[in-house]
């Protein structure tokens, strides 16, 4: 009797265990398919085309960081635009991207040495799109731990200064996505 309540026990806990998962997952698509979700690629294309060209202005200062810059927004054009990079002569829609300097601020000290700093990273972002220009300035703030020799500083700073632009991306793709997002509602609201 004690091993038939065991297997009888077992195959119940699997059965809530899959019944339970269903209905989760059931509710998580009702609750995302109701609410009218769509992914951020498809209100981006209510602001950009297709077919989208980049542009990075070189930094006098760092232009090591242009490269990256260029890179990291054709990666991102090609992940959540569902775009495509082409010439400026082929584009629909344009991005100029301008790398406006850095600032370093100490946050702690040890030993009259910064130990920990923050950096601030200025881009400007120009955009032609279906609609007109628009431009948008974004200021990306990222805290870091420093060591004491100057090579690995060097090395941190550079990597401070692209932890930063990757994050201006990413705030420019959000803003660029809300913008779909109020263009879209305008779009429903008219008709």
């Amino acid at each position: 009797m004690i091993n038939y309540n065991k297997i009888f026990l077992q195959r119940n806990r699997t059965e809530s265990f899959i019944t339970h998962y269903s209905l989760l997952i059931l509710v998580a698509m009702l609750l995302l398919t109701a609410c009218g979700y769509k992914p951020s690629s498809q209100l981006i294309k209510n602001v950009f085309s297709d077919t989208v060209y980049v542009e990075v202005m070189v930094d006098r200062v760092e232009p090591e960081n242009a490269p990256f810059v260029k890179d990291e927004m054709n990666r991102l054009i090609y992940t959540r635009f569902k775009g495509r990079v082409t010439s400026k002569e082929k584009a629909q829609s344009q991005i100029r991207i301008s790398y406006a300097g850095s600032s370093f601020y100490p946050l702690a000290y040890e030993n009259g040495y910064v130990t920990r700093y923050r950096a601030n990273i200025k881009v400007r972002f120009d955009m032609v799109t279906k609609d007109g220009k628009l431009s948008k300035k974004i200021t990306s703030r990222v805290e870091s731990d420093i060591q004491a020799s100057s090579l690995t500083s060097s090395a941190l700073r550079t990597e401070a200064i692209r932890q930063g632009l990757a994050k201006a991306l990413d705030e420019f793709l959000a803003y660029v996505s809300a913008k779909g997002m109020l263009k879209s509602e305008q779009v429903s609201g008219s008709k």
